[in-house]
């Protein structure tokens, strides 16, 4: 079950950097922010409902420190997480990176959707306007997976809510930051991209992480352990 599950959270990973950042890198003149938002929430979406009771489709590190925090987890579980999502986030990548690079004159370096701030940003949002972005969106994220699973499985019709959520959260994030609230989505992009993609790369692994701690802190409070317990067999008694 263990390998199962990394294998798991690596192809779901690389499938949502492929596709997902794929749709910024591919197709943003053609589809908009609109277009991007909702190509990130169907692909977690169909991810969730795909991948969920295999590993509980986390394919994302602050959503695994999250479950952690939450004690949905155990250390060693989380660690594996981690190195299957990072590793899945380059594979990703470096597809579709070689896919881009098929393109005639499609610009890959300093951009090939990674984040930024500063003059890397849409609108030009400074450091601290970009961690608060980042801490803020991933909180949203990471509060709501927590929110509609009750155990580390996404079943029923949780992945709904956390696709339409990824999906509002980049509609929001991406005129700021470019929208990470992944730190593996963001790594592999910014190690072809190269240059400040990489220099910056530093808030787009702390921030969506830090998110994720918060939200889950916040999630003790108001989804108390004993209360999902109840929730969760009252759903699996109807």
């Amino acid at each position: 079950m263990q390998i199962r599950a990394l294998v798991s959270e690596f192809i779901g990973t690389l499938l949502l950097v492929f596709f997902a950042v794929g749709s910024a890198v591919l197709g943003a003149e053609f589809i908009g922010t609109l277009g991007i938002a909702l190509a990130f929430g169907f692909t977690l979406l169909a991810l969730a409902y795909t991948l969920g009771p295999i590993s509980g489709c986390h394919v994302n590190p602050a959503v695994t420190l999250g479950m952690l925090v939450a004690r949905r987890i155990d250390g060693r579980t989380a660690v594996t997480y981690w190195i299957a999502q990072f590793l899945g986030g380059m594979a990703g990548a470096a597809l579709l990176f070689l896919l881009a690079k098929q393109v005639p004159g499609l610009k890959t370096s300093e951009a090939f959707g990674s984040n930024g701030y500063d003059d890397r940003s849409e609108v030009g949002i400074n450091l601290g306007g970009a961690f608060l972005a980042e801490l803020v969106l991933t909180f949203l994220l990471v509060f709501v997976v927590l929110g509609v699973t009750h155990r580390v499985a996404v079943t029923g019709f949780d992945g709904l809510p956390i696709g339409i959520a990824l999906a509002v959260i980049h509609l929001v994030g991406i005129p700021l930051t470019g929208t990470s609230v992944n730190p593996a989505r963001s790594l592999g992009p910014a190690l072809f991209a190269g240059g400040s993609a990489l220099s910056q790369l530093w808030l787009f692994i702390v921030a969506p992480l830090a998110g994720g701690v918060i939200a889950a802190l916040v999630h003790h409070v108001t989804h108390p352990a004993g209360e999902e317990r109840v929730i969760a067999d009252k759903a699996s008694a109807t």
